[in-house]
């Protein structure tokens, strides 16, 4: 997913987001930051949402039912990760990957899954938090092994008693 992408995901869902919030188009623009004769072009689909746009309203709707059905269980992270292309820390704590992901391989207590809904990768451990994601699946596999060979290494070190 790009930009682009992401831009038109959410400009096609904006109307939804608004009516599964309950705002008038008013309330939803001023909100938003833009006017209301731009937000009904957008919810007509006569316009797209602006960049910053986008993002402000993933950044206030991320637990939005519908941003979900588009972007995954973490919309936001999908906005970091066409910002940033990939993000590599041990981070929040998961759900695990029930719904939203299959899992693709697993390296010692490393699992990589892909979302099924935006089609990026990342990397849990067995206590469900994530370590890495990126949209480039190479660029995952790789990671996976250095987390493997890290964890391994690491288990070589400790003095036994």
């Amino acid at each position: 997913m790009n930009q682009q992408e992401l831009i038109e995901v959410v400009s096609q869902k904006m109307r939804l987001i608004r009516l599964e919030n309950e705002f008038s188009q008013e309330e939803m623009s001023k909100i938003l930051g833009l006017s209301k004769k731009t937000l009904i072009q957008i919810e007509k689909g006569r316009a797209e949402a602006s960049w910053n746009v986008a993002v402000t309203c993933v950044a206030l709707f991320e637990q939005s039912e519908i941003l979900q059905n588009g972007l995954g269980d973490d919309p936001l992270e999908v906005v970091r990760l066409v910002t940033f292309n990939n993000i590599e820390r041990a981070s929040t704590k998961t759900m695990g990957g029930k719904v939203w992901w299959k899992e693709l391989e697993k390296r010692g207590a490393y699992k990589l899954q892909q979302n099924v809904v935006s089609q990026h990768f990342r990397i849990i451990d067995e206590a469900n938090y994530r370590w890495f994601s990126s949209f480039d699946e190479e660029e995952a596999k790789l990671r996976l092994n250095t987390l493997e060979r890290k964890a391994k290494d690491i288990g070589k070190k400790k003095p036994s008693n």
